[in-house]
């Protein structure tokens, strides 16, 4: 009876502990750059609700991708694992065959005593990861429901140019395959759950194409939105490797030739302002459901994204339109142990960190061991104290042995073949001045340099 009594006594005292863990809310954002009303990256731009999480949440104003692309940019957050050291620079590389042994961020929380489950698009949607998760919706393979589509397409009119496409459509939120992931991400928010959870919540859109209902399209003034600013010669003192990157005389020269730029850009904020309503369906959920005092939040998204800045549409570029993100953490008081005061709200932090270093952040922040293939760091010592010690550039890399760095000041980019751009963020903060060829910048050049990656692996294997 001793013996009985000494066993239930232990798997209380182990459930008690494994309730004590704080939830994790982790909230991705496909496509979305700092076109939101805290970052101020457009002045129309309509994001209330991350608006208003950034209000409560610590946001860091420079977060950096590790790579423009989906697939890429994914894999390595979610293994902690650099492109530059797993091979994973495309859409078109399975990570999982590159990184077979990779212990992903939720899986980490599973082996200790957590319940991982989501919906949407965490992964790349070629290369879901079923082992990461307990449960998934709508599947474990397919991981987000279909959109509905206009009728006739491409609604822009411009030929043969598959999803970048952009149009309101004649449909109810609903019908929308977003507000279903929130639909189901909510559902689990108001449930008993016997484990802290690990709940993901993938939001596709602003993701191509901008087809959202047309409530969201008539936020805005289609005739007075402001386009980017793009100087006539912002490619000229670049080399031969980023103007490749750039293809000005493909998405931009079309988008030019049939007169979409205006329309293009209202259709990425439609896109975005239908995304930032999922969110706070899914935030105001959480707060109705009791668990918000037990509940750390992360929200993130996975690149950048250019509408003709450097006459380049979508990611894949080392720029800082492709590289930067959003990036907000939200700790209650008094829940994570590292940080007892939990975060500061509405504090903005400047210092330049990478996505890669969100695992080892929620590592920290919710008492796990530490996954010693991790290549970021924690960031718990910057949401204690802004004014930590932090002196690691962020890295973005798009393609072997192309990279680019970004100090508070500088963006340095070397490609493959060796040449290079410099930009001086305190001058020009638009980088439209190519500063690598200045005599007088090559110690800082050097400087920089340093922070490179020793190691380029061999591209993974891809699938066509």
């Amino acid at each position: 009876m001793k013996r009985i009594f000494t066993i239930i006594t232990i798997l209380l005292l182990g459930f008690t502990q494994a309730q004590a863990k704080p939830n994790v809310l982790f909230i991705a954002i496909d496509d979305l750059n700092d076109w939101i009303g805290v970052l101020g990256g457009h002045p129309q731009a309509q994001t209330p609700n991350l608006d208003r999480l950034a209000k409560r949440a610590t946001l860091f104003t420079h977060a950096y991708c590790q790579a423009p692309a989906c697939n890429p940019s994914r894999a390595s957050l979610m293994t902690g694992i650099l492109p530059s050291t797993s091979g994973v620079y495309l859409n078109s590389q399975p990570w999982r065959a590159a990184l077979p042994d990779a212990v992903t961020l939720p899986q980490h929380f599973m082996k200790h005593g957590y319940w991982a489950g989501g919906s949407g698009k965490i992964y790349h949607g070629r290369f879901p990861d079923p082992p990461s998760w307990n449960r998934y919706w709508p599947s474990p393979t397919k991981n987000k429901p279909n959109d509905p589509l206009p009728t006739k397409r491409p609604v822009n009119g411009i030929p043969k140019t598959a999803h970048f496409d952009w149009g309101p459509l004649d449909v109810t939120d609903e019908k929308m395959g977003d507000h279903q992931v929130a639909d189901w991400v909510i559902g689990q928010l108001g449930r008993q759950h016997d484990k802290p959870f690990f709940l993901a919540c993938g939001i596709y859109k602003p993701h191509l194409p901008w087809y959202v209902p047309q409530k969201y399209y008539d936020l805005f003034d289609a005739e007075k939105l402001t386009l980017p600013n793009v100087p006539d010669d912002d490619l000229d003192d670049i080399p031969a490797a980023g103007v490749k990157m750039a293809r000005p005389q493909g998405d931009h020269a079309k988008v030019l030739r049939h007169d979409q730029w205006r329309k293009a850009v209202h259709g990425y904020l439609a896109a975005g302002a239908f995304a930032d309503e999922q969110v706070g369906r899914v935030l105001a959920a959480l707060n109705k459901s009791g668990q918000a005092g037990n509940t750390i939040i992360v929200l993130w998204t996975d690149h950048g994204w250019h509408l003709g800045e450097k006459k380049h549409w979508r990611k894949f570029t080392l720029w800082e339109e492709s590289a930067r993100t959003p990036l907000m953490f939200v700790v209650p008081k008094g829940l994570a142990k590292p940080l007892p005061g939990g975060t500061r709200a509405g504090a903005q932090l400047w210092h330049p960190v990478g996505l890669i270093d969100i695992y080892p952040t929620l590592l920290d922040l919710c008492g796990l061991p530490v996954n010693p293939a991790n290549e970021g760091r924690s960031l718990v010592p910057l949401l204690a104290d802004e004014k930590a010690k932090w002196q690691r550039p962020a890295l973005t890399t798009h393609g072997r042995n192309n990279h680019g760095l970004r100090t508070p000041r500088w963006r340095y980019i070397r490609y493959a073949d060796g040449s290079e751009e410099l930009y001086d963020h305190e001058a020009d903060p638009g980088e439209w001045r190519n500063l690598a060829d200045n005599p007088k910048l090559a110690g800082t050049k050097k400087r920089l340099a340093k922070w490179l990656p020793n190691t380029n692996a061999p591209n993974a294997r891809q699938r066509k």
